[in-house]
C-alpha cells in the first residue's frame, strides 16, 4: 500500500491490542471445557437486565453509562458443557494454571517483565457480553519489546483474561448470547504507541502473531484473535478501533482513521470560522408530517414523535465525507441509534426519502433555520427519539472541539463506526472471589521458549529438505502440529517424505474444496489414516488426493474402504509393463515420430490409465525403457 499521507508530519500515534484465545483444556475460573458449540444444542437460557456499578472511588466509568441509557434485555444460552459460573449463579474457581502457564510462556518471548503477585480484576462491561456485568482479567506483564524493520516496538502490557459471550442475534430490544465461549482463557497484549505507519502496524501484528502461534498452544481460527488498533495525530485524539479481524485490513483501517481525523479537524477549524454554534432546543416538529408521505416517518410518529434540532452555521458541512462513504451525518447517525432509533434525518440530504421539499421548507421555517444552518430530525417512540437527538447535539458540538475520544467498530471496508466512549479508570476495580497467585523467580525462569515458526521453517527446509516456499508455508499453516505428528510417525519410511506431506495438507487440500470437496469434515484421523496406507504401500502417493475426495463425501469411511472402492491398489510389474506396451502400440505412429519425446505425452495417458495404482516415478522409468525398446 502506497502511503496517502505523511504519517511523522501528522504525528501519528499507533499501538495494538492483541487479543488471542489459548487453547487450555478448561476455561479460566471453572473446570468447562473450552469447545464452541452449535447454538441448536443449548438445552437451556436465562436472561438478565445489566446496569452499571460505581467504582471504589464512587465514580460510574463513562462507556458504562452510555451502554445502560437503552435498557436491553440480554438472553443466554447453556449447554451441557457450561456451569453455574457461566451463569454468574456460583463464585468462581482458582485460576487455570495451565493458562497461566500458557500466558507466562507469551510473556517471556515478548521479553517482558512478570509481576511477582496475579491480582484479578473486574472490568465493567454492561454491553450484555458478560452474565456478570463485567469481565476478570489479571495483570501479567510489562517492559517488554518485540523488533521490526523500523526498529524495537515496545509491549507495555500482557493480561490474561476470560473470553467474552458469543453474540447469536440483535433483535434491537434484546441480544442472544451463547454462553460456550465465555471464560475461554484469553491473552491481551498491548504494545506501546510506537508503530509510525499502516505497513508497519500490520508488520507488528504479524511478528505478534507468529509469536503466538510458536507456543503452538492458541487457539486458531475465525474469532479466536482480534486486533484492536488505538491511533491518534497531532491535534486529533485517540481513537480506539475494536476487532480488526483480517490482519490485512490493518492498513487500511489505520489509513481511514488517519483520513478521518483529518477531515474532522478541517471540518473543525472551518465550523470555528464561521462562528457555528448548536442549539439545545429540542423542537417537536411531529405535526409538520402528519400528512407526509414518508413511509418512515408516517409509521414512526403513530406511535411516536418527530423531533428537530438546529446546527447553526453547520450547512454543507453535515454532508461532508470523512471516509469513503461515510459522512459527518453517519456519525451523527451512529450516535443517534445508541438510543434504539434506526437513524436520522439532516437537511444536507433532503428533500429526498419520501421528504419532500415543501416539507423541508416548513421544517426549516419551524426552528428558524437560515440558509447556512443544518437542521437534523429523527421520527420514533418518543424517549428513543429525544435521546436520540440529545445525543445528536452532544456529537454536533464535540464537532465544533475537534475529534472526540471514542471507541469504534471496524467495518469491513476498512471504515469504522462508533461504538462507544473510551473507558476510563472507573470500569475497574478488585475481585474478591479469586485469591491471588504468586509467580517466583524459580517458576518463571522453569517456563519453557517454544522454537519460533521462523526458525522452524528454517528447520523444515534442512532437515526435511523442503523448498523455502513450502517450508515457510507449512511453518505458517494450521496444519503445523498434524505436520509435525505425521513426520514423527513416519521417521524412516521411504514412502512418505515431507514434500509429500506439507504439499497435501497446505495445497491438496485447498484444492479439493476449491473443488467443492467437504474438506472441514475431513478429520486429523482421515489425513493419518490415508498416510498409513501409503506407508504400508497399500495405495501409492498419487492416490491420495482421490482418496481425500472420497472419504469427504463419506467422512464414515476409512482410507482402505476408499481405496476399494475407487479401485486402487497395487499391481504388479508385469500388469503394468502390459498395459504401457499396450498404449505404445495403440500410438506406434506417434512413438516413431517422436522418439523419446513421446515419454511426456503418453505419461499423462498411461497415469490416467493407471491413476492410483502406481507411483509417477516408477511409471516414467517402464515409459521410457519400453519407448526406447520400441523406437531400437
Amino acid at each position: 500500500m502506497s502511503e496517502k499521507f505523511d504519517y511523522k508530519g501528522l504525528g501519528l500515534k499507533c499501538g495494538l491490542e492483541i487479543h488471542q484465545q489459548l487453547n487450555s483444556k478448561e476455561k479460566l475460573f471453572c473446570r468447562c471445557p473450552t469447545i464452541i458449540r452449535d447454538i441448536e444444542e443449548s438445552n437451556y437460557d436465562f436472561f438478565r437486565y445489566l446496569r452499571p456499578t460505581a467504582s471504589e472511588m464512587g465514580e460510574t466509568d463513562r462507556a458504562a453509562l452510555e451502554q445502560s441509557r437503552f435498557m436491553r434485555r440480554y438472553i443466554y444460552k447453556g449447554y451441557d458443557s457450561t456451569c453455574l459460573v457461566e451463569n454468574d449463579d456460583e463464585p468462581p474457581t482458582k485460576m487455570n494454571r495451565e493458562a497461566l502457564d500458557i500466558a507466562l510462556s507469551i510473556t517471556k518471548m515478548l521479553n517482558m517483565v512478570p509481576v511477582d503477585q496475579v491480582h484479578v480484576m473486574r472490568k465493567i462491561v454492561v454491553d450484555g457480553s458478560n452474565t456478570s456485568g463485567f469481565q476478570r482479567t489479571a495483570f501479567l506483564g510489562k517492559d517488554g519489546y518485540i523488533e521490526t524493520s523500523n526498529g524495537r516496538v515496545g509491549v507495555g502490557v500482557l493480561c490474561l483474561e476470560e473470553e467474552a459471550c458469543q453474540k447469536i442475534e440483535d433483535r434491537g430490544d434484546s441480544v442472544v448470547y451463547s454462553l460456550d465461549r465465555l471464560g475461554i482463557p484469553l491473552v491481551e497484549i498491548g504494545t506501546d504507541p510506537d508503530i509510525v505507519s499502516p505497513p508497519h502496524a500490520k508488520e507488528t501484528a504479524q511478528q505478534i502473531g507468529m509469536l503466538l502461534r510458536s507456543t503452538a498452544k492458541v487457539k486458531r481460527g475465525l474469532g479466536t484473535i482480534r486486533q484492536d488498533v488505538n491511533i491518534s495525530i497531532a491535534r486529533g485524539a485517540r481513537v480506539e478501533l475494536k476487532g480488526v479481524q483480517a490482519l490485512d485490513m490493518i492498513e487500511t483501517m489505520v489509513e481511514r482513521e488517519v483520513e478521518r481525523q483529518v477531515s474532522l479537524l478541517a471540518i473543525r477549524d472551518e465550523l470555528i470560522n464561521k462562528g457555528a454554534s448548536v442549539c439545545d432546543t429540542i423542537f417537536d416538529v411531529s405535526d409538520l408530517f402528519e400528512q407526509t408521505q414518508s413511509k418512515v416517518i408516517k409509521k414512526a410518529i403513530k406511535k411516536g414523535k418527530a423531533y428537530a434540532v438546529l446546527l447553526l452555521g453547520f450547512s454543507g458541512y453535515v454532508g461532508r465525507e470523512l471516509q469513503p462513504g461515510r459522512r459527518l451525518g453517519t456519525e451523527f447517525s451512529d450516535r443517534a441509534k445508541t438510543s434504539g432509533v434506526g437513524g436520522i434525518f439532516h437537511t444536507d440530504e433532503l428533500p429526498n426519502y419520501g421528504i419532500t421539499a415543501h416539507e423541508v421548507a416548513d421544517l426549516r421555517r419551524r426552528v428558524k433555520a437560515s440558509d447556512n444552518d443544518a437542521v437534523v430530525m429523527v421520527a420514533d417512540i418518543e424517549q428513543r427519539a429525544r435521546a436520540a437527538m440529545e445525543s445528536v447535539i452532544m456529537r454536533a458540538n464535540e464537532a465544533i472541539q475537534g475529534v472526540p475520544e471514542e471507541t469504534r467498530r471496524s467495518l469491513p471496508d476498512g471504515n469504522s463506526s462508533y461504538l462507544r466512549p473510551l473507558p476510563g479508570a472507573a470500569r475497574m476495580y478488585p475481585e474478591t472471589d479469586v485469591p491471588p497467585v504468586i509467580i517466583s523467580d524459580e517458576h518463571f525462569a522453569a517456563i519453557e521458549m517454544p522454537e519460533l515458526i521462523s526458525e522452524r521453517a528454517k528447520r523444515f527446509e534442512s532437515d526435511l529438505g523442503l523448498h523455502r516456499d513450502l517450508a515457510e508455508k507449512i511453518a505458517y499453516s494450521v496444519y503445523l502440529p498434524l505436520f509435525e505428528e505425521i513426520m514423527r510417525s513416519f521417521e524412516g519410511n521411504d514412502r512418505i517424505n515431507a514434500t509429500l506431506v506439507a504439499r497435501t495438507l497446505t495445497g491438496t487440500l485447498a484444492e479439493l474444496k476449491r473443488d467443492g470437496v467437504a474438506t472441514d469434515k475431513l478429520a486429523d484421523r482421515h489425513l493419518v489414516d490415508v498416510f498409513n496406507l501409503v506407508a504400508e504401500g497399500g495405495v501409492v502417493k498419487e492416490a491420495v488426493g482421490d482418496l481425500l475426495r472420497e472419504m469427504g463425501s463419506s467422512p464414515d469411511i476409512g482410507a482402505k474402504d476408499a481405496a476399494s472402492r475407487l479401485g486402487f491398489g497395487k499391481l504388479d510389474l508385469s500388469e503394468i509393463e502390459d498395459m504401457v506396451e499396450t498404449i505404445i502400440n495403440q500410438r506406434s505412429d506417434f512413438v516413431k515420430e517422436k522418439g523419446l519425446a513421446a515419454v511426456g505425452p503418453l505419461m499423462g495417458i498411461v497415469m490416467a490409465e493407471l491413476r492410483g495404482k502406481v507411483d509417477g516415478k516408477t511409471l516414467s522409468e517402464i515409459l521410457k525403457q519400453k519407448i526406447n525398446k520400441y523406437i531400437n
